[in-house]
């Protein structure tokens, strides 16, 4: 294999794009992203070159341009078809021309085409998008750059119809990142997945900051910030002037309001838990979870930690609530018909099932188990909790998307992306559609602190009845234009935004009211704002609530009994007017003084892209003339049938289920010996745990005390003493535990407790067990 390092390609192809540079501007809770692609055709023949590439599902796409010498040609948005018209026009004729594109199926996929390079030229490609930044369960806003494009699994396509994919050792382009933080809220801290250069404050209030990626990074994977500020629950309300050029009473005329509402939980709150509630797990089981988690010698398997993830998950579960497992690939299966209530017996059965699970079912295909568990009835007061597990990306995204969305008054979806690569389109979009919360697991980290993360906020209560007024002087009116917030999660933020319509000629200020409930307590935030903006901040709240308008309208397009016709030419309308992409538009630029007739086949090239065992998105072939170069299906670039090759990541082939590898994690060893009702046996197997033996441990115990009960007190000193670093894992095991204990009313709980620490060598209070 040729070292892509020289860049070409495994055919010994040059590979036309060399680098990307990418400059980061966050304001408060949004970002805007500048990413500037070179390209140069090394070849002896006209090229074009196409590369599919991911962006965040929620990026709104508002500026597409390229140079090509000293001329630079800023496209706009069209129609689709007319857009993908044009393009192949303009390049049969000689023209050069370039055409941005989002997948019709999934919105986290775009598809650059850069047609009719002539030999030794070089063009510079620079497309800016716009973003939420999302927020973590540390309080952290994330920002994603994502270099990594899975390929998308499609059941029952030929092979015929699926483009090659060959491998890569090294993506042979690099990467350069600046970045720029303003904030009306003091910048605590910036973190990264991938190397940084100090942070560097440009202001004593530390509200304003710049860092730069650590040059020489190969974009390989992908680059995570996370961005922590001094007051992120403080709400805020910025209002952006409208453009000057756009007619009034426009969305992009008017002035644009954007409220943000991130309600901080007492601790009391916190510390209230339900115990009710059905609670089912949907783990991918495709070939493709029989990767490592990261790159690193000691890194497990996915559905190793998917396994480990899933013992905690049991083990922490309330008493009398109902549960299932599902397990989907090309098909699906449950370990139970219909979920069941929680025992001792249920529980055991379903950690004996889960110890054979494997990565044997071949795609990924989640359609299909989702609308199983739809069609089943909900238990009366257990609200259906949904955990979803994958490392893959689907075919038809938006399908799945709209499914949550029907059935998010009977549920909630709580989603975990696994591995590089996973789509944030499906992660992110089945949270946001079913009032849950979306965790990726990336590099190093560790899926279970993130899964136990999320089974608190599961298990807590949430701010409800939720309402949003307006204080403005007369002649002055606000419309919503996000759709309307019932409930909030710990854990989640609300970006809200408005149109501000009319003038005033006396007051310049107005005011909004949210008031909502939590646990029952009223709770009322009033904000003021002004009428008359100054700041210029590049319609960037504009683009943002224009995005979410469109997506609102895309949803409304793809329910049943629309009238989709005229939805679609509100979402045209809406994105030419913005400047932003959607699934019925594009960006096209063509430069009308390049006109040469092109001599010979034009070359095609498909630029690499990282993706799971590091395979590229490279696909090198000759073309016919130049009008032919498009004559593709846009979704057979992203959509590959697992079925079609041997060497594609999933395989429906069956592999041989092995038995599981005892845990090698003293804590999910403990985990593992305790019972439905929170309680240990006291046997050798907990004793070796402690590092004892059988007979050690029992010859301490107080003769009054029962086993179970000097078993317990001592796991539960165990792991407060010497596992604190993981308590968010075992908290729930804990407080089961706790419990238990409690409800047995034993004596000499204090002279049980003071042994316990003499046994183990530490010193914890009675207090710090919650006994």
């Amino acid at each position: 294999m040729v070292n892509c390092c020289d860049l070409v390609s495994e055919k010994n192809e040059p590979v036309p794009l060399k680098s990307i540079s990418v400059e980061l501007q966050v304001r408060d809770h949004v970002a805007s992203v500048s990413s500037c692609l070179q390209y140069v055709n090394e070849e002896e023949r006209p090229l074009e070159a196409v590369f599919v590439f991911p962006l965040p599902a929620d990026a709104a796409v508002c500026h597409f341009s390229a140079r090509i010498g000293e001329q630079e040609i800023v496209a706009e948005v069209q129609d689709k078809q007319s857009a993908r018209d044009q393009y192949d026009d303009a390049v049969s004729s000689g023209q050069q021309a370039f055409l941005l594109e989002e997948s019709e199926e999934s919105s986290d996929v775009f598809k650059l085409s850069v047609g009719c390079l002539s030999p030794g030229q070089k063009a510079s490609i620079t497309i800016v998008y716009i973003i939420e930044l999302s927020v973590q369960a540390d309080d952290a806003l994330r920002f994603c750059l994502p270099a990594v494009l899975n390929p998308r699994y499609t059941p029952a396509v030929s092979a015929a119809g699926v483009p090659e994919v060959s491998s890569a050792s090294v993506i042979p382009y690099t990467l350069s990142l600046s970045v720029e933080v303003r904030s009306s809220d003091r910048i605590s801290k910036l973190e990264s997945s991938c190397p940084l250069d100090p942070l560097e404050f440009l202001d004593a209030q530390h509200t304003h900051a710049t860092v730069n990626l650590t040059a020489g990074h190969r974009f390989d994977k992908d680059v995570e910030l996370f961005l922590y500020y001094e007051n992120s629950h403080q709400p805020s309300a910025v209002v952006e002037a409208g453009a000057s050029a756009a007619p009034s009473g426009s969305l992009m005329g008017d002035p644009a309001l954007m409220i943000s509402l991130y309600p901080e939980f007492p601790a009391d709150v916190m510390s209230s838990l339900a115990s009710r509630g059905e609670f089912i797990f949907v783990v991918d089981r495709s070939g493709s979870m029989d990767c490592k988690m990261h790159h690193g010698n000691d890194a497990q398997m996915r559905i190793e930690s998917a396994r480990d993830t899933l013992l905690l998950l049991l083990k922490s579960l309330p008493m009398g609530c109902y549960f299932n497992i599902y397990g989907f690939g090309s098909h699906f299966e449950s370990f139970f018909p219909q979920s069941v209530v929680y025992s001792e017996d249920t529980m055991e059965e379903a950690l004996k099932r889960v110890k054979s699970m494997s990565a044997d079912m071949g795609g990924t295909e989640i359609l299909q188990p989702l609308k199983h568990i739809y069609s089943q009835p909900c238990y009366p007061d257990h609200p259906r909790q949904l955990f979803i597990f994958t490392d893959g990306e689907v075919w038809n995204t938006k399908e799945v998307l709209d499914l949550v969305k029907r059935h998010v008054y009977s549920h909630r979806c709580f989603s975990f992306g696994i591995g590089e690569g996973a789509s944030t389109a499906l992660i992110t979009g089945m949270a946001r559609e079913g009032s849950g919360h979306a965790q990726f697991i990336t590099g190093t980290d560790r899926m279970q602190p993130k899964v136990m993360q999320s089974l608190r906020f599961a298990l807590q209560p949430a701010v409800d009845n939720i309402s949003v007024d307006w204080t403005v002087p007369e002649g002055v009116k606000v419309d919503m234009l996000s759709s309307s917030i019932n409930t909030l999660f710990q854990g989640q933020r609300a970006l809200i935004y408005a149109q501000i319509k009319g003038q005033s000629s006396g007051k310049k200020e107005g005011a909004v009211t949210v008031k909502y409930k939590l646990k029952d307590q009223p709770v009322t935030n009033q904000l003021q704002f002004t009428l008359q903006p100054t700041e210029d901040t590049g319609l960037t709240i504009h683009r943002l609530a224009a995005r979410s308008v469109i997506r609102s309208l895309e949803l409304e397009e793809r329910a049943e009994g629309a009238d989709a016709e005229n939805v679609r030419k509100r979402i045209v309308e809406l994105s030419v007017q913005a400047g932003v992409s959607s699934a019925h538009t594009a960006f096209i630029g063509i430069n009308k003084d390049h006109n040469q007739t092109v001599k010979g086949p034009l070359l095609q090239r498909r630029v690499p892209v990282a993706h799971m065992l590091q395979m590229s998105m490279m696909q090198c072939q000759p073309m016919g003339m130049c009008a032919m170069a498009l004559q593709m299906d846009f979704d057979s670039t992203m959509h590959y049938s697992m079925a079609s090759s041997n060497s594609m990541i999933e395989s429906d082939d069956e592999s041989d289920q092995t038995e599981a590898e005892p845990l090698k994690d003293p804590v999910l060893q403990l985990v593992s010996l305790q019972k439905a009702t929170g309680c240990w046996e006291l046997n050798a197997s907990l004793a070796a745990v402690f590092g004892k033996t059988e007979d050690e441990v029992t010859n301490q115990k107080t003769a009054q005390v029962d086993g179970s009960v000097w078993a317990t007190v001592l796991a539960l000193i165990w792991l407060y003493a010497f596992k604190s670093d993981q308590q968010v894992e075992w908290q729930f095991v804990a407080m089961k535990a706790a419990s238990w204990v409690r409800s047995q009313k034993p004596d000499s709980l204090s002279q049980c407790v003071c042994d316990g620490n003499a046994l183990l060598g530490c010193q914890v209070t009675e207090d710090m067990l919650g006994i």
